[in-house]
């Protein structure tokens, strides 16, 4: 499976989300989407980068963008931090790994000396074509849902 590439049509995918949904890329055309994968649920890192969308989450949908977030976790899981967090956005569970494949953020890891294959800490937009317009791979939390923000504005 090839991962997606720059202006590129993202391949159609379905996945289940929290508030009983499930999320079909396809159908998501017409909004940009930013998909951001992280490691885990009410963890420090995972839960100021979710807080951080949360609260530019007016100026996304100002901008006709969806966020969606992505791990591992159960859906089970991801009801309790998206409402413990108050996320206004959905959070998609891929416990087997198929998207984080797709996009190939699993990658070897290492905490205190012991490797080990993780998510890493990554974020697409598609554009509202279904293209793929930019990628941030290796990312630090601080600030970056605001560059995000400026990525999607710069879509126009």
């Amino acid at each position: 499976m090839s991962r997606p590439k720059i202006n590129r049509v993202v391949a159609d995918f379905k996945a289940a989300a929290t508030s009983d949904k499930t999320i079909q890329l396809k159908a998501l055309r017409g909004q940009n989407v930013v998909l951001y994968f992280y490691p885990k649920d009410a963890t420090p890192g995972c839960t100021t980068e979710g807080q951080d969308f949360r609260d530019l989450h007016a100026k996304f949908k100002r901008q006709n963008t969806v966020i969606l977030g992505v791990s591992r976790d159960s859906l089970a899981s991801h009801e309790k931090f998206k409402e413990k967090q108050q996320f206004p956005f959905e959070l998609i569970s891929d416990p087997d790994e198929t998207l984080c494949k797709k996009f190939d953020v699993i990658q070897e890891k290492s905490l205190y000396g012991r490797k080990f294959m993780g998510v890493e800490r990554s974020t697409f937009l598609i554009d509202v074509a279904g293209k793929l317009r930019q990628e941030w791979r290796k990312l630090k939390v601080r600030n970056h849902a605001a560059e995000v923000l400026e990525a999607v504005k710069a879509l126009k």
